[in-house]
């Protein structure tokens, strides 16, 4: 039975004709064209809006040469409590500091220790494909006036 399945899937992969898989590389698969120049970050310090309740806010800077590991978490020089006075930037959130069970802790959560997980700088790039993502806001007013 293992072969006729192990035949089933490698037998329709290999079907498929090189030109019928659509991919954002455009370049055959078996060469190596050089890449893209990579896009600039935007580098503003500006909020950005979310665009849904509890989505991570977006990093607003640069964050080359960031060092996040297990001894050195660079973001929280600016974003930690006891710095934001001086750095004038967000606090994290109290979230941040709450173990699986809601139990406040001293120090970060380890499970929120590595911030790019969840927050991403932005970068000034077109899109590569068609975004029809509709925020909450324009969805509430669209049923408002309806009725």
């Amino acid at each position: 039975m293992s072969t006729s399945l192990s035949a089933a899937f490698y037998g329709d992969a290999a079907s498929v004709p090189d030109e019928k898989i659509a991919t954002l590389r455009q370049a055959p698969i078996a060469t190596n064209p050089t890449p893209p120049v990579m896009q600039k970050v935007r580098n503003t310090d500006v909020k950005e809006v979310r665009n849904y309740p509890m989505q991570p806010p977006v990093i607003p800077h640069k964050i080359d040469g960031y060092q996040i590991d297990l001894k050195v978490n660079k973001c929280m020089s600016c974003h930690a409590r006891k710095r934001v006075g001086d750095s004038q930037a967000p606090m994290v959130s109290v979230t941040h500091y709450m173990d699986r069970e809601n139990n406040f802790l001293a120090n970060l959560s380890p499970r929120r220790y590595f911030c790019t997980q969840c927050h991403v700088p932005q970068l000034d790039a077109k899109m590569l494909v068609e975004n029809d993502f509709i925020d909450i806001d324009h969805l509430i007013k669209a049923e408002a006036t309806k009725h």
